[in-house]
């Protein structure tokens, strides 16, 4: 198996090949038990998340997909992410930063080839650049926070398989 980089990207992605058939990986994951982790299966995909108790605003989850080779192995594809609402509302934010950012960017390049003023719109321009950057640094911020939840998801996972092999 391969480990997991130090450096963490956006939604990270990893594959593993076993030598056992998707049926019992899969069969492993809905029986084992973890104080801290929950596993969801829908069909061949295993949703692995931090419990209730434990989680916090940056939580991840690891999505894990299972593909047969043939009857004697699979291949497993892993994707780390945040929670899929936080996901969601924080690509908003960026995309209606970017349209503002647009739209002001447009009507203050009207506004100086017809040489009127165009204060108002450079400084919300320079105010969409500074929104943009603070989102970049707290995405940062979160990712760090919700790394040791990552590697714990990801060694659950690795002594769920390991299991299989014994």
């Amino acid at each position: 198996m391969k480990t997991l980089p130090n450096d963490i990207v956006l939604r990270p992605r990893f594959q593993l090949k076993l030598d056992h058939p998707s049926c019992i990986i899969l069969h492993q994951f809905e029986n084992t038990n973890s104080n801290d982790i929950t596993c969801k299966r829908l069909d061949e995909h295993l949703f692995l998340k931090i419990k209730p108790k434990n989680i916090h605003f940056w939580s991840p989850q690891l999505h894990l997909e299972l593909d047969s080779i043939n009857k004697e192995s699979c291949k497993i594809y892993g994707v780390f992410g945040p929670n899929p609402s936080l996901w969601t509302f924080f690509m908003f934010i960026h995309f209606a930063i970017a349209i503002a950012f647009l739209i002001f960017a447009i009507w203050g390049y009207t506004n100086w080839s017809l040489k009127k003023s165009y204060f108002l719109q450079l400084t919300s321009i320079i105010f969409m650049s500074i929104i943009w950057v603070s989102l970049y640094i707290f995405g940062r911020i979160g990712k760090q926070k919700g790394k040791p939840q990552m590697n714990e998801l990801y060694a659950f996972m690795q002594q769920t398989i390991a299991e299989c092999t014994a």
